[in-house]
């Protein structure tokens, strides 16, 4: 199998390194060969946080390099437009429309761009939005915006939709595992 490179991005407290587990675990389960790599840098206080997961037969290198991400997943607009340049041409980017004010907004030093998701679409034309806050609380739980939006994009991995769903459950271990389910499925139909 060609290597397949996903970026996760998000904001501290997002679920960003949970979906990255889940999808380097389902890799294993699949008898893939899988690499993971993150940066939390400010990620308690609200920072940016990224994560890469590399899929295929043999992977040497845990990077993923700018330009060569098939998949983008985004928690947050902002995050996708700081990140896409890590997707290849005709890479995909998913990423949950409700934003965030990272810590320079909210303290009065930058303005949140209100033509984020312009700019996303300019750069993107594989670029899909959703409102993957309100699927998670139709799912019961709010903090599960992380599992709608690894439910958005199993239909684009290279993994079989019915692992995510059992590494889900068992790495959910009977805490909140409903919801997270719920969640995947409410991500997969949107």
């Amino acid at each position: 199998m060609q290597i397949f490179n996903i970026v996760i991005a998000g904001v501290g407290g997002q679920g960003v390194l949970m979906a990255s587990k889940v999808l380097a675990e389902s890799a294993l389960a699949s008898n893939l060969d899988v690499k993971q790599n993150e940066v939390h840098g400010m990620a308690q206080r609200g920072g940016s946080v990224i994560s890469f997961v590399r899929i295929g037969d043999k992977i040497n290198s845990p990077v993923v390099m700018p330009g060569s991400a098939d998949l983008l997943i985004s928690f947050e607009p902002l995050e996708a437009l700081r990140y896409i340049h890590y997707l290849k041409p005709g890479g995909r980017l998913v990423y949950n429309k409700v934003s965030i004010n990272p810590s320079t907004v909210a303290a009065g030093l930058a303005v949140y761009p209100d033509d984020v998701e312009q700019q996303i679409a300019a750069l993107c034309a594989e670029a899909k939005g959703l409102d993957a806050l309100s699927i998670a609380r139709e799912a019961g739980n709010g903090k599960a915006v992380n599992m709608v939006m690894v439910g958005t994009v199993m239909q684009h991995l290279p993994l079989k939709e019915e692992i995510i769903t059992e590494v889900v459950k068992q790495i959910s271990q009977n805490k909140g595992v409903e919801v997270n389910l719920k969640a995947l499925a409410g991500g997969a139909a949107a």
